[in-house]
């Protein structure tokens, strides 16, 4: 289950210092790109009950992360519905949207956190 909370949705607080607020759904070209950037989310991870990812799988990425992955043509898409507000403050909605996965309502919701 994906999100700082485990509950499906990339909702954050001020503890997740890498503000792990945009929900995509990873191939095998950004799952490749993370590993050659020093972040490897397909090895699964016992010590951390981490099973690693496998293309399809939605996961919520740092905002930051994802605007370099767009900025080096490897962003994967995004389910808006489940990203959090405040990814806006790093990624412009329309760059968002333009990656939004068919039949996603192209909006982010206002959540709040539990």
């Amino acid at each position: 289950m994906t999100g700082w909370y485990r509950d499906g949705f990339c909702r954050t607080d001020a503890a997740d210092v890498g503000q792990h607020t945009v929900c995509c759904q990873v191939n095998d070209s950004f799952l490749s790109y993370s590993k050659a950037q020093g972040n490897d989310l397909s090895t699964p991870m016992p010590q951390f009950d981490f099973p690693g990812l496998k293309p399809g799988d939605h996961w919520c990425i740092c905002a930051a992360r994802w605007l370099q992955a767009y900025a080096d043509g490897m962003a994967p898409p995004v389910i808006l519905e489940r990203c959090e507000q405040s990814a806006l403050e790093v990624i412009p909605l329309e760059l968002l949207k333009e990656l939004a996965l068919p039949g996603d309502d192209a909006s982010i919701p206002s959540q709040e956190a539990p």
